[in-house]
């Protein structure tokens, strides 16, 4: 194997350029050609391609996003766009492939592999929605700006006796809602893997006004629905259906992807990266980097794709015992 293409597929996440830094710093400590895919898998139909030096990956540890930039291509939804792309790889050359992204870049990956191509996949999602690997580059980054978004918010809400409605990402999974809920001290996380109670969120929201702790926040899977959504079935539980606290909705959007990638993400990014290439070179294909209680190693993409990831039982025990209100879980 003397060429390793990489790309980025799907949404960004803070970490996916330390990966790409390892990848290609690796493969050249290997004797490997490193060849970077621009805007995803669009890039290998296009021939969107640079060779990554030392140059090109000058500075990029600290940034987020991606350097080779993203997106999500339709030409591979289809057995016959598999089938041109892994002709295009072997048109330019490229003789093992690193894929870094979510379940969607992911399946397509596996799609590859299945067709000869050798492929590692490393996952990248701030959804922490892949199952197989403790976490997925961007989870840790996109936390920690959650969390410090909330403590700015609870300052409002604590000077004006305020219960804030706030809506994370979280299509399918409500990781990041549950655990920022807990590092924030939230009243309510709502969750897709849990069925809310309204009458239940009222009540507790009603009590804490009541007993002068007004500053309540309710943490929002956008999963679950919009946060607009979600007021007018608040306001439906109330009688009358006027509260007698003051709630504001804030949607924190897109500023959960970016940012400068925590140390834990580009020391995540730098081990999956660096064990990606390793496994090619192994000849390991139609796998996934990840983690598993601290280490890192690799996991058939069968056993990944398609598969629900749900919240750790211990997690859900402590978000029980320190009061946070989810509801019950949604049966299967």
């Amino acid at each position: 194997m003397k060429t390793i293409g990489v790309l980025t597929s799907g949404g960004d996440a803070p970490g996916m350029n330390p990966a790409i830094r390892a990848v290609a710093r690796t493969a050249s400590q290997q004797n490997c050609r490193v060849l970077g895919i621009n805007n995803g898998y669009d890039g290998i139909f296009d021939g969107n391609i640079e060779e990554l030096g030392h140059r090109s990956l000058a500075g990029i540890i600290d940034r987020g996003g991606t350097i080779l930039q993203s997106s999500r291509c339709k030409r591979m939804y289809s057995p016959e766009g598999v089938d041109a792309a892994r002709t295009r790889l072997t048109e330019l050359g490229i003789h093992g492939l690193v894929v870094i992204g979510g379940d969607g870049s992911l399946t397509g990956a596996r799609e590859l592999a299945r067709r000869g191509v050798p492929v590692v996949g490393i996952p990248a999602s701030i959804d922490n929605d892949l199952s197989g690997t403790e976490m997925a580059i961007g989870v840790d980054t996109a936390t920690n700006t959650i969390m410090q978004l909330v403590d700015r918010i609870r300052d409002t809400a604590q000077s004006h006796r305020r219960c804030f409605l706030i809506e994370v990402m979280g299509r399918n999974s409500g990781y990041l809602a549950l655990t920022t809920a807990i590092s924030s001290g939230a009243t309510v996380a709502v969750i897709p893997e849990f069925r809310y109670n309204m009458e239940t969120i009222v009540s507790v929201l009603h009590k804490r006004y009541q007993e002068d702790r007004g500053n309540s926040i309710v943490m929002l899977a956008e999963g679950v629905c919009t946060a607009s959504t979600f007021m007018e079935r608040m306001q439906k539980a109330v009688p009358g259906g006027e509260f007698e606290q003051e709630i504001r909705i804030t949607v924190l959007g897109h500023v959960q992807r970016g940012g400068v990638p925590t140390h834990f993400d580009r020391m995540l990014g730098a081990r999956f990266g660096e064990l990606a290439v390793m496994g090619l070179l192994q000849q390991e294909t139609g796998c996934m980097t990840a983690l598993s209680k601290g280490r890192t190693t690799l996991i058939d993409l069968d056993q990944v794709i398609g598969k629900k990831k749900h919240p750790a039982p211990e997690l859900i025990r402590l978000a029980r015992n320190l009061k946070v209100e989810f509801g019950d879980p949604v049966e299967l």
